[in-house]
Parts: C-alpha cells; structure tokens; sequence
C-alpha cells in the first residue's frame, strides 16, 4: 500500500509541474503599441511602465501603461524587450525589478 501511495504522489508531482510549464509564444509579427496617456505620478518612487505584454491565445495582448513602485527600496525597473528567435519569429520577455545586487550580474 505504501508504494501505491508514493507512485500516486510522484505521479501527481510530475503531472502537476507538466500543467505549470508555460510554452514558449512566438510571433512572426510584433503587436503594435496602443497609444497611452500617462497619467500623473501617485508617489516619487513610482515609475511608468510604457510597455508591458502577456501572453494570450497564442499572441501577446498589451498591458502596459501603468505606474508600478518598486518592491523594495533601491529596486529599478528593468524594462520589458523583445527577442528575435530564428525560425521562431519574436518573444516577448518580460521586465523585472532588479535589487543592486541583481544589477551587476
């Protein structure tokens, strides 16, 4: 019984992180970018994140335009840039906040 339950549990582990896996979303054209309205800054340690994309349908959906404050103080906005892939078209990878530590790497 007891190996019964350990296959079960491993099985369900392995089930579960294939569910969490995200595939890679190409696209042979890049979305356009809407034009936005910046509105005014709610704080001075807030900044504007201009572009910002996720994944939908096999495309990417835009949802930039918004005012983001770090996570912690000394934290930076790393922006969001496309990469070309060949034979696959462009990916989107996403931007980040990076500590001061991260930064160096």
């Amino acid at each position: 019984m007891k190996k019964k339950s350990v296959k079960l549990l491993f099985a369900a582990i392995i089930f579960g992180a294939s569910l969490s896996a995200s595939a890679q979303v190409y696209v042979n054209v890049r979305p356009i970018v809407p034009t936005v309205v910046v509105t005014a800054r709610p704080g001075p340690n807030h900044v504007w994140v201009n572009e910002d994309w996720n994944e939908n349908n096999g495309g990417y959906v835009y949802a930039g335009g918004y005012w983001a404050s770090p996570p912690y103080p000394g934290y930076r906005w790393n922006e969001g840039h496309w990469d070309h892939h060949e034979g696959h078209g462009d990916r989107w990878t996403r931007g980040s906040w990076k500590g001061k530590e991260e930064r160096k790497k």
